[in-house]
């Protein structure tokens, strides 16, 4: 609340300025009342009614706002948030703030009395054009509150009336600045940007508005229904988009399955030719070990035994006989030699291929131990060989 310094040191409007105001919003409202007093006459049968003159009306507007303001009882209690407005012999003198108030009789009358409670009006269904010339129908709710009695009691003549035509105005002015689907997603900034508005152009009035509820936003039937195929046709378009990914993922899937399986057979592949080579590998080391110390105990047999040429003789001559029995049950085309029938021949010439093999071999033997034995012994050890 104003102090009365503060009050004074405000602009005042002259008093016939007042008036005018005053009688301008009067004006205004008994042409409201005066239609629908005509419009309740016809019905009823009788004749419209004869507007009153402005000399009449203002003293009626006059009279009813004395017979609401307190009366000057010398002794006077403000309620808590409220603003009395006290004028002495027709100017403003003071105003009152909540608690005891002493106040001059027949000099000082409270002229206006300014509640400082938050406010809310309703904002009537209104008409207003996008920026994409779409027509909406909006309505919402103002909430104000008066900060300056003084600019709230001489600023305005109606504030509430004021405050609400602003309001419309400055809301049809912001939806021209949007397109459709920025109003429909940027209701707060909508809302934000009238309270700015508002704010700008009723400073003046010493009223302050706090903030504004867009409640309802209809736009016409065939805009809706335009809305809702595309939220259709987007919503499709999202489940064939999914559909696709979850297609191309199942490809990928499968296919990187089918990477692996073939690799995972190639590495098993490798796996057993591995385990097949090392075994047929070690088949071949057994049979020539077998075969070795097959020859070996033969040999033996040889050295050590009475009689063993004549019986390795023996041996070969067999093998050869079977040999040449079964050289015609493979083929059809063989080669025969030339002393076939000479069985004591072929026996003593592969006998004597044997005892020339085996003699070479001692000697390499002895050659290879005198080595050994003058690399180590200096080579002393091939004179006790020769020895």
């Amino acid at each position: 609340m104003l102090s009365l310094k503060s009050a004074q040191a405000v602009t005042r409007v002259p008093a016939n300025q007042q008036r005018l105001l005053l009688l301008r919003s009067f004006h205004q409202s008994r042409l409201v009342a005066a239609n629908y007093d005509n419009s309740n006459n016809m019905h009823r049968g009788g004749g419209p009614s004869k507007p009153q003159s402005s000399s009449s009306m203002y003293a009626q507007m006059m009279a009813q706002r004395r017979s609401k303001l307190p009366r000057n009882t010398i002794v006077k209690f403000v309620p808590q948030q409220e603003a009395w407005v006290v004028e002495r012999m027709g100017r403003f003198s003071r105003i009152l703030e909540p608690g005891l108030a002493i106040l001059v009789p027949v000099l000082d009358r409270i002229s206006y009395t300014q509640s400082l409670k938050e406010v809310a009006v309703e904002i009537p269904t209104q008409s207003a054009i996008t920026q994409d010339n779409v027509t909406l129908e909006l309505d919402g709710v103002l909430y104000y509150k008066v900060i300056d009695p003084y600019k709230a009691s001489y600023g305005v003549a109606n504030a509430e009336f004021s405050v609400t035509q602003l309001a419309q105005t400055t809301m049809r002015a912001e939806i021209g600045q949007m397109t459709l689907d920025t109003t429909l997603a940027e209701r707060n900034l909508l809302n934000h940007n009238i309270v700015n508005a508002i704010n700008a152009a009723s400073e003046s009035w010493g009223i302050a508005c706090l903030r504004y509820e867009i409640r309802d936003i209809h736009p016409p039937a065939k805009v809706v229904e335009a809305m809702h195929s595309q939220v259709s046709a987007e919503r499709s378009k999202r489940a064939q988009i999914l559909e696709s990914e979850g297609s191309r993922q199942s490809a990928i899937n499968v296919a990187e399955g089918a990477k692996q399986a073939q690799i995972l057979a190639s590495e098993a592949e490798k796996m057993q030719q591995i385990n097949r080579a090392m075994g047929e590998a070690e088949a071949i080391r057994q049979t020539a070990m077998a075969e070795a110390a097959a020859i070996e105990r033969v040999a033996q047999a040889i050295r050590g035994t009475e009689g063993g040429h004549q019986a390795a003789s023996l041996q070969v001559a067999q093998q050869y006989v079977e040999a040449f029995g079964n050289i015609a049950k493979q083929a059809n085309t063989i080669v025969v030699p030339a002393s076939a029938n000479d069985v004591a021949g072929m026996v003593t010439q592969a006998m004597s291929v044997f005892s020339t093999v085996t003699a070479n071999q001692k000697k390499h033997h002895q050659q290879n131990t005198a080595k050994i034995l003058d690399e180590g012994d200096g080579g002393f050890g091939s004179e006790q060989i020769n020895h």
